[in-house]
């Protein structure tokens, strides 16, 4: 029955949600070593036809290792910054959160966007120290401004999944956690959503 699917869904996010708190990223995200790796972004024309590049190549990839390595090369993309002070701040701000100075890093992240608020991953960062700081709407709110950014930003629906499950929303958990399997089907977090429906429920 689909509820009870859905029931099962929202036990496997609560254990999640369990290990959330002391995550370094908001929903699946890339390693702390690929987060130190900030650079500063290329040609406007050449950087948009990589994006279209490694999306492609994660829809066509054929296994888990495949999908996992294409996925942390978008995440490299992702934290591409727009010059040099905009990565100088990512960098400060990546640096206080991993030493858990997240007043220090939001002030950061404050700082960052105001200078540079086309970068999707800024909002999305500030979204993931939101997160972590229990502040859900803030955290809700950041998540709206960088899907326009980048559409097709994975970690932040699975963010707003988490958010939704544990404000117990779960129908709406489930379409953004679906939303961002459709665009990575490697996710970790697949595993929790319910099955398609196959006709009407019973």
């Amino acid at each position: 029955m689909r509820a009870t699917a859905r029931a099962l869904m929202l036990a496997g996010v609560a254990l999640l949600l369990g290990a959330a708190t002391f995550a370094v990223a908001l929903g699946p995200g890339p390693s702390e070593a690929l987060e130190g790796s900030v650079s500063i972004r290329g040609d406007p024309a050449e950087r948009e036809a990589r994006r279209n590049r490694l999306f492609s190549a994660l829809a066509a990839a054929q296994n888990e290792a495949a999908g996992r390595q294409v996925a942390n090369n978008i995440w490299l993309f992702w934290f591409e910054a727009p010059d040099a002070e905009a990565a100088r701040l990512m960098r400060e701000a990546l640096e206080r959160r991993r030493m858990f100075d997240l007043a220090a890093a939001l002030k950061l992240l404050d700082e960052l966007i105001a200078h540079a608020p086309g970068w999707a991953e800024a909002w999305n960062q500030r979204a993931t120290i939101r997160f972590l700081t229990d502040d859900y709407e803030g955290s809700l709110a950041d998540i709206e401004r960088v899907l326009p950014l980048e559409p097709k930003h994975f970690g932040a629906l699975s963010g707003r999944a988490l958010i939704f499950m544990r404000q117990g929303r779960t129908e709406e958990a489930e379409a953004a956690l679906r939303r961002a399997v459709k665009i990575n089907p490697f996710l970790a977090e697949r595993a929790l959503l319910p099955p398609e429906p196959e006709g009407e429920d019973i």
